[in-house]
Parts: structure tokens; C-alpha cells; sequence
């Protein structure tokens, strides 16, 4: 992790292939053409940039300012987001965009939004003219901590989340924390979610900071951005960053270690899928896959109750939702077996040894993960 002498915190994403800035800063937001012509691109390059109506509203004007300002050709597409728009066909939207405007394998895609836009926009520029640069500019906690980072886009499927995609790096990402003010408390304690997952799966201090924050504070520490403060956000935001750019770099394409970030995505999908897009939101989703796999860790004797309980008093504290959905078991089962880290018809399961580190377990038999479960408190 470096500083930039503009104030803008630099943390590296040191892929052999295509390293890129992921750059966190109050107020980059204004300077994004400046930013992306410092990373290479040149005056008059055309630039797409793809957005959803509620953050356009906010932001629009001025990313399309300071791109114009740096001497770049750009337009704005706007389209509606949310996981069930999450299709091949809202990706086909930014294809016809990115013909109208005339986009070529030296232009560039700037993705202006949360995790969903951020998904389809880097999944449309790794497939128009078999790829053409993106840019994530993330304006939802739960973006900047993960989804914008790492390569990964892609779409859903009737059948399952995500397994329409392709593994694309962006050029550049820029984390403004400025943009969180508008965002609904909701959507910003579903993006705590990735920031516990960071810590339970490999980093203490991390963890530690948010057990501190939630043993200081009241009920709800972590469940707004007042709450959460300025200064505890800025660790936040940069650990997180670190973490995945660790990780990422280490595996780009998810062959081994990288499966790790999979921590509570695994039943956290099922959530998703069984209860219907937008019923959950991705993070709450990943908080109640995270206490699903403790439960299964502790049925298992990975770990202990004291941790499963420190994990629930941090996801308590972050607002998200504690109680499992009521899912038939034989619905569970065929939606386990849809999904995309299936191997040889094993799930494989990242499950909590403590608290900073997991394990990847593809020997969690069914009647274990049923148990398990049934164990949790329910809805």
C-alpha cells in the first residue's frame, strides 16, 4: 500500500499480467479524468460510462464533466440495476451503447454504480471486440470493498447466481468514500458484510477493529456511515482493498487460495435463489451464509462457539439479518448442486477455523449441512 502525494491512497493490485491502482480517496469522484489519463489513456479516447438511474442522478454530470475536461469523448448510459435486471439482456443494452457510440478496442467503459453495474459493465467490456478496457468506479460500500475488485463479471441465470461471466480486470479502481452519503443505510450495512468477511477469513486486526467499534458503541455501531465515522471507514476501506488485492494477486482466476473470498457466498446464493432476487440483498445474503457456515464449522469441530458467537455479535452490530429463511432442505440440495464451485459433484464449502482463517472443504455431507441449518435461528 503506497500514498499518493495528492492525498489519494494507492494500493496495487499486483497481477504478473495487468497490475492496476485500486486509488481511495474523499473527493477523487471530481478528478476521475485526471486519474484515468495519468494511468496511460490518451485525450479524445471514447468512453462509455454505464450507470443506474438513482446514482446518475447524483454523480453523472460531474463524471461526465471531468472525463470531458480531461479531453475525453464521453456518454452515459443509464439502465435500471438490481439483481433481478442482472441478465444477458441488460447486457446486451450497453453492447448496443457501445456500438452507437462508436466504442473501439482503444476506448473504455467506466462503470459508475454498485456491485450489479459494476458486474454487467465489466462483463459487456470483456466481450465487446473480445475486450476493451473498464474502469470500476464504485459508489456502494459493498463495491468498494469487493465486487469491483478482482476481475470477476458476469450475469445470473434462471438456475443459478453468476454463472454467466468472465474473468476481466479493470485498468483502474476508484474508491470514493463521498458517495456513500447517498446511499441508503441498507445497502451500506449489506456492504459491512464483506468488510466481516475480510476479517474472519485472514485478517485479525481487521476483525479487531470491529469487535472494538461494536463493543464501544450502541446497539447498531456498525450499521450507518455516522455510526461507523470517517476515520474507522477510511481502515475499512483500505484493509478491505489490501486484503482482496492480496488475495487477487495470488490467484487471479480463483484456482486455489482465492476461493477463500467465497466465505458465506456459498449458502448466501441459495438465500438469493430460493427466496427471489431483491428479497435479500447480496450482503444481507453473505451474513446469513457466514453464520450458516459457522454452524456448520462448529457441527464440524472446526472452530469453537466463543467464535461463532464473536462472528454473530459483529454481524448483530452491523445490522444485518440474524434469522435463516425458512427453505425446504430438498430446495437446498438442488441449488447447492447448481452451483459454479461444484466439483465432481462436491460442494466445496469455505469454513472458519478461528477467527483469520478457513478452510476449504469439499467433504461437508448433507445430512451435516441440513443439521446445521435447522440449528440457526429462524424467520
Amino acid at each position: 500500500m503506497t500514498s499518493a502525494a495528492s492525498g489519494i491512497r494507492r494500493i496495487q493490485v499486483e497481477l504478473s499480467a495487468s497490475p492496476y491502482p485500486i486509488l481511495i480517496g474523499a473527493g477523487g469522484l471530481d478528478r476521475l479524468g485526471e486519474l484515468i489519463r495519468q494511468e496511460g489513456w490518451k485525450a479524445g479516447s471514447r468512453v462509455l460510462v454505464v450507470s443506474n438511474p438513482a446514482v446518475e442522478s447524483h454523480y453523472g454530470a460531474g463524471v461526465l464533466a471531468s472525463l470531458e475536461a480531461a479531453g475525453f469523448v464521453a456518454d452515459l448510459l443509464s439502465i435500471e440495476a438490481g439483481e433481478e435486471r442482472k441478465t444477458p439482456a441488460s447486457v446486451a443494452c450497453i453492447h448496443d451503447a457501445c456500438f452507437a457510440h462508436r466504442l473501439e478496442r482503444g476506448s473504455l467503459i467506466v462503470a459508475l454504480g454498485g456491485g450489479v453495474v459494476g458486474d454487467m459493465a465489466g462483463f459487456a467490456a470483456a466481450t465487446w471486440l473480445r475486450g476493451i478496457a473498464v474502469v470500476q468506479v464504485p459508489t456502494t460500500l459493498l463495491a468498494m470493498v469487493d465486487a469491483a475488485i478482482g476481475g470477476k463479471t458476469g450475469v445470473n441465470h434462471p438456475g443459478g447466481k453468476n454463472l454467466i461471466g468472465a474473468f476481466h480486470q479493470p485498468r483502474l479502481v476508484l474508491v470514493d468514500p463521498h458517495t456513500l452519503a447517498s446511499l441508503p443505510e441498507r445497502e451500506f450495512r449489506a456492504g459491512m458484510a464483506e468488510v466481516v468477511k475480510y476479517g474472519v477469513i485472514g485478517d485479525t486486526p481487521l476483525f479487531s477493529d470491529l469487535e472494538s467499534a461494536a463493543e464501544r458503541g450502541p446497539s447498531g455501531a456498525l450499521a450507518s456511515l455516522q455510526a461507523v465515522g470517517p476515520a474507522l471507514l477510511q481502515r475499512l476501506l483500505e484493509r478491505s482493498a489490501a486484503a482482496k488485492a492480496r488475495v487477487v494477486a495470488a490467484d487471479e482466476r480463483e484456482g486455489g487460495l482465492r476461493a477463500i473470498l467465497n466465505y458465506g457466498h456459498t449458502l448466501g446464493h441459495v438465500v438469493e435463489t430460493l427466496t427471489g432476487y431483491g428479497t435479500y440483498l447480496h450482503g444481507e445474503a453473505v451474513a446469513l451464509g457466514m453464520l450458516a457456515a459457522g454452524e456448520i464449522a462448529l457441527a464440524m469441530g472446526l472452530w469453537t462457539e466463543h467464535c461463532r458467537d464473536r462472528q454473530r455479535a459483529v454481524i448483530a452490530a452491523a445490522g444485518l439479518p440474524l434469522l435463516w429463511p425458512r427453505l425446504e432442505a430438498e430446495a437446498v440440495q438442488r441449488c447447492l448442486q447448481a452451483d459454479k464451485k461444484v466439483r465432481d459433484g462436491r460442494v466445496r464449502f469455505v469454513l472458519p477455523s478461528t477467527i483469520g482463517a478457513v478452510e476449504i472443504r469439499d467433504d461437508v455431507s448433507t445430512e451435516t449441512i441440513l443439521t446445521a441449518l435447522s440449528r440457526l435461528p429462524q424467520a
